[in-house]
């Protein structure tokens, strides 16, 4: 089978969409198929094509406005003649709006069916950064969407939003964890004995420091004795964020080993942000058998398991998460139960595993666009 991956932002180590579209890219090369990444060039350092295991095409890019590290591609009609020459099969478009809808086009033209993965909450991004625009943000992605073969949605409660907006023919196809790189034995005494040098329970955040993921939430997390915050990312809400949260120790972005290394050291991982299709930091520290405070909403409701492997919060609720963690600092019996639940549930969610489910839906799309044979 031969696909073409559009993806709409870039790099990797600091966007889900692409990392998403570049392990799906290596789960179709280890499977014998030939896929082809295009993606927003990178001004400086290892492109996509350094980091692809297939060939890349790079289009024209500009930074994302308050988050310059990631880099967001312009339309391009270099998306067309890319689908043409790799003689693609299906077109795979990672969380379509600009780029996406050039691969939708040049996969209509050529007559080949699309497969469009819903990745990032728009709505709520255009509520939280405007105040308006909801609205005109689903419009544009019920356009999209409904243009496609298919669209695959992340969390149940993606997918329900995604029906409830008029977006048809969607199924669910959620997102795979590294659990070798991830898991409790990377769990680093010299670290936490660096992070917590009198013994503190670490609680940590990982992830991009904006506005919509509401990181100022562990202030009153900050506060709790015994307790050291950890906060892992970068992004605008940085210089807020350190004086919101006093005491927390910010390690800036990290990526790797040395961010597996970070996630198992840890005793509580908190999310904040209530617009996540998915979330797959949260199933990165269930993978490392650390349990998890998440808000009630979106994507963390498929991944924890209230009272088994963590806590689900109301969002927005910063006493919630504050007490939420002051329990468990409490019960380190409990953390530890939780802990290892969280491990036990995500050790079938491989990449491989999710990948192959990924082929399953190609290979339904494909076969639809078959013409029947008489009998």
């Amino acid at each position: 089978m031969r696909v073409v991956i559009v993806t709409e932002s870039f790099p990797p180590d600091v966007n889900g969409v692409a990392h998403c579209a570049l392990q799906t890219a290596r789960h179709l090369v280890d499977r014998g198929h030939s896929p082809l990444v295009v993606a927003p060039a990178t001004p400086a350092g290892p492109g996509p094509d350094a980091l692809a295991p297939c060939p890349v095409v790079r289009v024209p890019s500009l930074p994302l406005p308050g988050y310059p590290q990631v880099r967001v591609a312009l339309p391009s009609r270099r998306v067309t003649a890319a689908v043409a020459e790799h003689r693609a099969d299906l077109v795979h478009l990672a969380s379509p709006f600009i780029l996406g809808v050039r691969g939708m086009a040049a996969a209509a033209r050529l007559g080949l069916p699309a497969v469009a993965v819903y990745q990032t909450d728009l709505g709520g991004y255009a509520r939280t950064y405007m105040g308006v625009g909801e609205a005109a943000a689903w419009r544009r992605i019920r356009s999209v969407h409904a243009a496609a073969d298919l669209t695959l949605a992340p969390s149940s409660a993606a997918l329900r939003d995604l029906e409830e907006h008029g977006v048809p023919r969607v199924k669910l196809w959620p997102r795979g964890v590294d659990t070798v790189r991830f898991r409790p034995g990377h769990r680093d005494g010299a670290l936490r004995r660096a992070l917590a040098p009198h013994g503190e329970l670490l609680v940590g955040y990982v992830g991009r420091l904006a506005p919509e993921k509401h990181v100022d939430l562990l202030a009153g997390v900050c506060g709790l004795p015994g307790v050291k915050v950890v906060v892992v990312g970068d992004g605008p809400s940085e210089p807020h964020l350190t004086e919101a949260l006093p005491g927390a120790a910010f390690l800036g972005r990290r990526t790797g080993d040395e961010l597996a290394r970070i996630f198992a050291s840890l005793d509580v991982f908190v999310h904040t942000g209530p617009f996540e299709t998915f979330c797959q930091t949260v199933q990165e520290a269930m993978a490392s058998g650390v349990p998890v405070v998440a808000p009630a909403a979106g994507g963390p409701l498929d991944l924890v398991a209230h009272g088994r492997t963590g806590l689900l919060v109301p969002p927005h609720d910063a006493s919630a998460v504050r007490d939420a963690v002051r329990a468990l600092a409490a019960d380190p019996a409990r953390r530890a139960a939780y802990g290892a639940a969280a491990r036990d549930t995500v050790e079938g969610r491989t990449w491989a595993a999710i990948g192959d489910r990924l082929i399953e839906h190609y290979a339904d799309v494909l076969g639809a666009r078959r013409p029947a044979v008489a009998a």
